[in-house]
């Protein structure tokens, strides 16, 4: 499990024909993962099964970005979104991943399924990366991170609404 912020500065690959599928609880916590899920991760089946979610969060992911994850997600709604990973030996990847709500037979949300591929390298690094950098840059400066996220997180929305676009666009 990883219990420190290891960064090894080494991007890992994976193929694009690759699927890493896992699905969680309510709380985050691992209850699914296929076998591409611990190739990239470097967790092992019974590390990753009821561990947070988190346990592969890298911290130069953007805060405002799950922000937004989570408020489709509660709002009953799939998203889409480039993430960056981090394996338990602090090699890094970034996949986009599709995420949607999992409902029981009543409707009522029960959990989340993640399904994420390797990146478009065109489009992640003319807009993803840069916008990625800008808004980590606004949550770093801010002492306080829930202050940064929020602010982060407006300014990304203004950066959309300047484009005339959605997140979803």
């Amino acid at each position: 499990m990883l219990t420190t912020t290891i960064l090894a500065g080494h991007e890992r690959s994976f193929s694009p024909n690759d699927v890493i599928v896992t699905k969680t609880n309510l709380k985050g916590r691992i209850t699914y993962a296929n076998q591409s899920f611990p190739e990239i991760s470097s967790l092992t089946a019974a590390q990753a099964l009821g561990a947070p979610y988190s346990v592969i969060r890298h911290p130069g992911m953007p805060r405002c970005v799950f922000k937004l994850l989570w408020k489709y997600l509660q709002a009953g709604r799939e998203i889409f979104a480039y993430v960056l990973n981090r394996a338990t030996n602090g090699d890094h990847y970034w996949v986009l991943a599709r995420v949607t709500p999992s409902f029981d037979g009543n409707g009522k949300v029960v959990g989340y399924h993640s399904n994420r591929r390797a990146t478009k390298r065109s489009t992640f690094e003319q807009v993803i990366r840069p916008l990625y950098q800008d808004v980590l840059q606004i949550e770093d400066r801010k002492p306080d991170r829930k202050i940064g996220m929020n602010r982060a997180h407006d300014v990304f929305s203004a950066k959309l609404q300047t484009q005339q676009m959605t997140y979803d666009q």
